[in-house]
């Protein structure tokens, strides 16, 4: 896909409504089976809108990502969803957001969330939140944006995975410099801290 492209094209769209810079946040359709990872999303999220930031995430009303979209919303903050089509029979889309947006692919849902999002924060989840924010790491390796990306490292849920990129830059797959682009966090503040200079959305370089 010619990321560039489509990116550019749906940050175009009439159907804009946000006025905030939206953060976008990965996370699982499922709440996970210990307490921390709900109270942690809720309290990133309501945190982030009292700071004035809006969130950009997958569209659903389950699970982590209606959790945090619900605390967004509910403190005054702006909401887009985005969810293909095809997926309205497996996540029950959210419809009390600022935007809902349902596409017609998941590289559509990706590359509309990557193109309207100030940064990227990957709480718990699935397989689809670890593809995700590997995916935007990876554009950002292929300097196709400059923008902030971090790990949620809540209750250690991404050890195994720190450590995995850490052994590829070991082992001389990974780039020390870009794997340092991905920021681990362990603390919303520390979330706070890396997003707190920014105003608008930086563009996907060409």
């Amino acid at each position: 896909m010619n990321s560039e492209l489509k990116i550019s094209a749906l940050e175009n769209s009439s159907s804009i409504k946000t006025t905030q810079p939206l953060i976008a946040l990965y996370c699982g359709s499922r709440s996970g089976n210990k307490p921390i990872y709900q109270e942690k999303a809720i309290a990133l999220a309501q945190g982030l809108a009292l700071r004035g930031f809006g969130l950009v995430y997958g569209g659903a009303s389950i699970g982590l990502m209606g959790q945090v979209a619900d605390a967004v919303v509910q403190n005054g903050g702006e909401a887009v969803g985005v969810i293909p089509e095809f997926m309205l029979d497996y996540e029950i889309a959210h419809h009390h957001l600022t935007e809902l947006h349902i596409v017609q692919s998941m590289h559509e849902r990706k590359a509309m969330m990557a193109g309207r999002a100030s940064a990227f924060v990957a709480l718990p989840g699935g397989l689809g939140t670890f593809e995700e924010i590997l995916e935007i790491a990876t554009w950002g390796q292929l300097n196709q944006h400059q923008k902030p990306m971090m790990l949620y490292n809540v209750n250690g849920f991404y050890d195994a995975l720190i450590a995995q990129l850490d052994h590829a830059v070991q082992e001389g797959f990974l780039p020390p410099q870009h794997r340092a682009k991905l920021i681990i966090c362990k603390h919303a503040d520390e979330i706070y801290s890396a997003i707190a200079n920014l105003s608008s959305p930086q563009r996907f370089v060409v």
